[in-house]
Order: structure tokens, then C-alpha cells, then sequence
């Protein structure tokens, strides 16, 4: 399996930042709190941001809807990795 790695600092892939968006995180600043992505350097935010794009953030989607108690409450739920949701 061929590995695209987005961080080189901490070794963390595009399949990773993918997984951690389907499990909610809609920003970097998300991605970067549950991978340390972004974290040292900032190269790889840009495609950080890319491999986010506009693509269905569960978030965002209650933000467009006007939802924004819902929004507000998601907010200050951290964002756990798959492999926390696993373990809880």
C-alpha cells in the first residue's frame, strides 16, 4: 500500500487527515489537535486545507442550515481520533 504522507514532521498520511474528517474535524486547527499535523513547520497545512475542501463537514452543513445552537454545542465537543472512538 503506497502511503501519501501530508506531515512529514510527525509522519502523518492523507488517510489519516481523511479519517479524522469523516470522524468531524472540519478545520487544520482540528486535524492539527488530534494528529500534531501543522504543528512544526506549517508546510503541510495548505494541503491540509485542500484534503478538507469544502466536502460535507457535519459542522459546517448545520452552519449552512442556520442551526447554530447545534453548531455552537459540536464546537466545544473535542475532536476524537478514530482510534479514541474505538477505545471509548
Amino acid at each position: 500500500m503506497n502511503r501519501v504522507y501530508v506531515c512529514s514532521c510527525f509522519g502523518i498520511t492523507d488517510k489519516q487527515v481523511k479519517d479524522h474528517a469523516a470522524a468531524g474535524a472540519c478545520t487544520p486547527r482540528q486535524i492539527a489537535s488530534a494528529t500534531k499535523a501543522g504543528t512544526d513547520c506549517g508546510s503541510c497545512v495548505r494541503t491540509i486545507q485542500g484534503i478538507l475542501g469544502r466536502g460535507a463537514c457535519p459542522r459546517r452543513e448545520l452552519l449552512e442550515k442556520g442551526d447554530a445552537a447545534v453548531v455552537l454545542a459540536a464546537a466545544t465537543e473535542p475532536a476524537r481520533s478514530p482510534a479514541m472512538a474505538e477505545a471509548a
